[in-house]
């Protein structure tokens, strides 16, 4: 279980170019150390933008030591996210930020060996699991929402219940005590995980986040024999601890425990970035928060439970969360390393480059997305997807690494919109719009202001 301290630690992982070896690829080294680092910082989109019209669609950055080649555009995105030629690992892009405190979770493992995990976790998001989620959520959601309302911080309110879905839904556990520490442990491990000190020391976010590993670990673990003997047990934890690999074989209790880390993590803050931005644009186009809370009435009584079977009906409401995911995408950028040397755009991009695509720059070009500032749900009616490259929108990746919990995702987003939206009504001030925090996962900085006005 040590935490993976470097690059070396990997020995197989392929070695790094250096910035000089990349000259040929246009863009900027930046000062010596901190290279592009703060430039990026500042405004990541308007960065971005700013190196496409200066260098095009293939241009090199370096920033945080780690000089990387991005490439831009929807054939960007299918070169790497579905990756025919097998050039690209994903262990070895995201492994530098994620490996300290998510070693092994699924975006850190590459070709049979994904595989063959991947297939072993997918029992847990199979229709009869998906039931029992469907139980909790309706049963969280009728509870705490009844207390939202008059004046709130969105963002804060949100993480805390998707944080109570996670222990409830993943874990099996019922809210309280316990489940605070867990969420607590989980909270420290992300923020630590984007943190600028890489060593554990007393104090800082990195050392936190080691404790809440550890927290964890001894959580975990003593449970996973029990979790495997008991069948009537339905939450996410003990499927995984049931599941087993092709050859039969039960995973390890060390790599089950790495994937619960790891897939409590990357659902919960992408789910809660994403609920935000579409709460957001629902405050900002009522007639479109009116659509969505007639279609909700339409398929079940405020205050009603919502049935498995019942989520394909919510049409409008998945419209309106895939544009919302769009305008802001829960995850800004996706990294890779190249395995073998690759042509792309006339740039011939050598074995062991640091490459990575942009989504939130991707969805918000016009020539796959006309008016792209404007919010328009109907973008995504089967005629305008089929009309559309099919990488031109990525918020959940593609290919082999597509999000394991995408329908996950889509119930837990619907669920909720029926609960708030047949109840309330969200409002912001005439005049406000938030700054929003671009990167690591996006986010209001002051919480996004609303006001829930009981129907």
């Amino acid at each position: 279980m040590a935490l993976a301290h470097s690059e070396a630690a990997n020995p197989h992982w392929v070695p790094r170019k250096k910035i000089h070896e990349l000259a040929h690829i246009p863009g900027e080294n930046g000062p010596p150390i901190i290279g592009t680092t703060f430039r990026v910082l500042r405004d990541p989109p308007a960065y971005g933008a700013r190196m496409v019209q200066t260098y095009g669609k293939v241009f090199r950055t370096n920033a945080f030591g780690n000089p990387t080649v991005s490439l831009v555009g929807a054939e960007a995105n299918e070169l790497l996210l579905f990756d025919r030629e097998k050039l690209f690992s994903s262990e070895q892009g995201w492994g530098p930020v994620l490996n300290l405190l998510f070693p092994r979770g699924l975006m850190l493992m590459d070709f049979d060996h994904h595989r063959m995990d991947r297939r072993a976790l997918g029992i847990a998001f199979k229709p009869e699991p998906m039931r029992a989620y469907t139980r909790d959520m309706n049963r969280i959601f009728a509870d705490q929402l009844k207390d939202w309302r008059g004046d709130m911080l969105f963002y804060p309110a949100i993480k805390q219940l998707t944080l109570d879905v996670a222990a409830s839904s993943f874990l099996g556990i019922p809210l309280g005590p316990e489940a605070d520490k867990i969420n607590k442990a989980f909270v420290d491990m992300v923020q630590a995980s984007v943190a600028p000190i890489r060593a554990p020391l007393p104090f800082t976010p990195m050392g936190k986040g080691v404790a809440g590993r550890k927290y964890l670990i001894d959580y975990f673990g003593p449970q996973i024999a029990e979790r495997r003997r008991n069948e009537n047990r339905q939450d996410m934890f003990s499927q995984f601890c049931r599941s087993k690999r092709e050859d039969g074989e039960y995973m390890s209790d060390g790599e089950l425990i790495d994937h619960m880390n790891f897939l409590m993590m990357a659902a919960h803050d992408t789910i809660t970035s994403s609920v935000t931005s579409m709460i957001w644009y629902l405050a900002k186009h009522p007639e479109w928060q009116q659509k969505l809370r007639e279609e909700c009435l339409a398929i079940a009584p405020a205050g009603s439970d919502i049935a498995f079977a019942d989520l394909d009906k919510f049409e409008l409401t998945e419209y309106a969360f895939k544009e919302s995911l769009r305008l802001i995408a829960p995850v800004p950028s996706i990294p890779r390393r190249a395995l073998r040397d690759f042509d792309f755009m006339g740039y011939h991009i050598p074995k062991g480059t640091s490459v990575s695509i942009s989504p939130s720059y991707v969805h918000m070009m016009e020539e796959y997305w006309p008016n792209p500032q404007e919010f328009d749900p109907m973008r995504f009616t089967p005629d305008q997807v089929k009309a559309r490259h099919k990488y031109a929108w990525v918020p959940f990746g593609g290919g082999a690494h597509m999000c394991l919990g995408l329908h996950f995702a889509y119930m837990q987003t619907k669920l909720f919109m029926h609960h708030l939206l047949t109840s309330v009504k969200v409002e912001i001030a005439d005049g406000y719009a938030p700054d929003w925090q671009a990167w690591p996962i996006p986010k209001p900085k002051d919480g996004l202001k609303v006001r829930l006005t009981p129907l």
